[in-house]
């Protein structure tokens, strides 16, 4: 391929739906109604690359604000891999979140690659499954009985900033479930239960210790009775481990949770499921 004739132009939000088709056929089981969150972060982050009006590959790089960005959605079909394009993609992508410190989620075997460019290994992610059903657990209520703003402020205690565009999309989606756990009037977690092309994955799962982490994934799984059921836990949380490991789920695979400048801020001994590999 003439390099000299691809196009990397910005996504349109209709052409996010062909991305996460992308995602799907690598396997990556995208949720049903992510491209209304994902897009409403930063519209101007979301990135294409055709030939001859042809689309072939695409990247994303959100800036939540201007301290923190997150690199996902990074995709060369299979025809076109190995041609330099993957590379040309990257870097417009880094250009639209420079000056920050950006995150991502490789594959254990990208990580040589992405360290060239200034990423460095935090920890790894584990996805794990099981099977939804079961009961919840006393303590848990509905997400939306907590206030919008207090949910923003416990979210930034764990993730690196603020994202209110983000979340007020995302802990609304249809077909899920968003619950919470209150404290004392406060909230002490929260979790997000969307439903993807192949089951259901909790997302985030934050909360301020063990058993309320439990209470929640519990509550979680019993809204998904019979359905697969999938958790992303940060190896640098090992009570998250020990979470997956206490309700029987099964490992699947590993990705390296990346950063150009180091472990950003945030409680991550709280992160019990992290929010999307795609955006962070």
């Amino acid at each position: 391929m003439d390099l000299e004739d691809v196009v990397i132009r910005r996504m349109s939000k209709a052409e996010l739906g062909l991305a996460l088709d992308w995602a799907a056929a690598e396997g990556w089981n995208p949720g049903l109604n992510d491209a209304e969150s994902f897009y409403a972060v930063d519209p101007e982050g979301f990135f294409i690359a055709e030939r001859a009006g042809e689309p072939f590959g695409c990247v994303c790089a959100v800036a939540y604000d201007q301290a923190f960005g997150h690199v996902g959605l990074f995709i060369v079909r299979p025809p076109h891999r190995g041609e330099g394009v993957g590379l040309r993609l990257l870097n417009v992508a880094l250009r639209h979140v420079q000056g920050r410190n950006v995150g991502l989620d490789a594959a254990i075997a990208m990580q040589e690659t992405y360290g060239r460019y200034g990423f460095k290994f935090a920890y790894r992610n584990i996805r794990h499954r099981c099977v939804g059903g079961g009961e919840a657990p006393a303590g848990v209520t509905e997400l939306a009985s907590v206030p919008f703003d207090e949910i923003v402020r416990y979210d930034a205690t764990v993730f690196p900033t603020a994202r209110a565009k983000f979340l007020s999309r995302w802990i609304a989606q249809p077909s899920g479930a968003s619950l919470a756990f209150v404290r004392r009037q406060q909230l002490a977690g929260y979790g997000v239960l969307r439903a993807c092309r192949s089951g259901y994955k909790i997302g985030p799962l934050f909360a301020d210790d063990p058993l309320i982490a439990d209470a929640l994934f519990q509550g979680l799984r019993a809204r998904a009775a019979g359905a697969l059921v999938f958790l992303d836990t940060p190896e640098a949380n090992p009570a998250a481990i020990e979470l997956a490991k206490r309700r029987g789920l099964t490992h699947m695979f590993e990705a390296a949770r990346m950063f150009t400048r180091g472990m950003p801020p945030g409680r991550i001994e709280h992160c019990y499921g992290v929010t999307t590999f795609e955006l962070g």
